[in-house]
């Protein structure tokens, strides 16, 4: 995911600096067109969870991946932004996380079903050692225009795409069960082998939203954006809110510090279905609640 990133950046970069060399004159709007590429690191406090199925009663309830699964729940990581301003009012975005994590339990504190995964049913049973992996790679492209403009300000509004690619990967020993045809079998005869069990799900979730700037001293800047969205489609419910709050300094010519704090939460909801007898069958609700909160650093420049 980082080198598909890097390609974009550079590919951008090189195409600029190409078109640069070649012509010695732009037309005057040109005169606002810039680059800005952001680097730095963000906090993550993390909050993740799944839905699993008790073998006990059938019903559902919520598996943490930090709690219970001993995934970091605090993790410093690196970030990257890449913004083309044009046209005085115009701007396109992309920018990338990633937040890759995975912890041993010596023991899970209570049974739990992985339904409908490639067809099966997986058992998770009390004492069992288990390996988890969560990845999580979260990839934002929008368009921005700016409807205020000032000498010190500028507010506009956005539209894009928050695509969020999810792997989940359980490795130890684990039951393999099949319900009968009624779907009320509960794993009662499940067998445990060591198994490996993965599950990858890309999220596009599109989104719309606000920013605004206002330069409140000479070289510092305040900077926030704001974008929502909530859909439900066929299978799939989902909703993300993303929220920064930030300052910018500027410290020599073309560079720049960026500190800001930033809250994110997704939540993502996929219905499972299986055809039984020629008849499709709701069976599960997989779903994947993601959200971290904290500061941002970044080192900006501008070309």
């Amino acid at each position: 995911m980082i080198r598909s990133f890097i390609c974009i950046v550079l590919l951008i970069f090189g195409t600029h600096t190409a078109s640069a060399e070649t012509s010695q004159s732009t037309h005057n709007s040109t005169v606002t067109d810039r680059y800005t590429l952001d680097v730095g690191m963000f906090y993550a406090n993390s909050d993740s969870n799944f839905i699993a199925t008790s073998p006990k009663t059938g019903g559902t309830f919520l598996v943490d991946f930090e709690d219970e699964l001993l995934l970091a729940e605090e993790q410093y990581l690196p970030y990257f932004e890449f913004t083309f301003s044009f046209n005085q009012r115009h701007s396109i975005y992309i920018d990338w996380k990633s937040l890759d994590r995975n912890a041993e339990t010596d023991t899970v504190s209570e049974d739990f079903i992985l339904e409908d995964i490639d067809g099966k049913d997986y058992l998770i049973e009390t004492g069992a050692k288990l390996n988890t992996e969560l990845n999580i790679d979260i990839l934002r492209i929008g368009y921005g225009y700016d409807i205020w403009q000032g000498t010190h300000y500028a507010v506009g509004v956005s539209v894009g795409l928050h695509a969020m690619f999810i792997e989940t990967a359980f490795k130890g020993t684990i039951g393999i069960c099949v319900p009968d045809s009624t779907l009320t079998s509960l794993c009662s005869n499940a067998v445990s082998t060591p198994e490996v069990v993965d599950e990858t799900i890309t999220a596009p979730l599109p989104d719309i939203g606000v920013y605004g700037s206002y330069e409140f001293y000479p070289g510092w800047k305040f900077a926030a954006h704001a974008q929502y969205f909530a859909i439900k489609y066929d299978d799939v419910d989902g909703s993300l809110i993303d929220i920064r709050l930030g300052v910018e300094a500027k410290i020599c010519d073309n560079w720049s510090l960026k500190l800001a704090y930033n809250y994110y939460d997704v939540d993502i909801t996929i219905e499972k279905t299986r055809n039984i007898g020629n008849i499709e069958q709701r069976t599960f609700d997989y779903n994947i609640n993601y959200s971290f909160t904290g500061p941002m650093f970044a080192v900006s420049y501008v070309f």
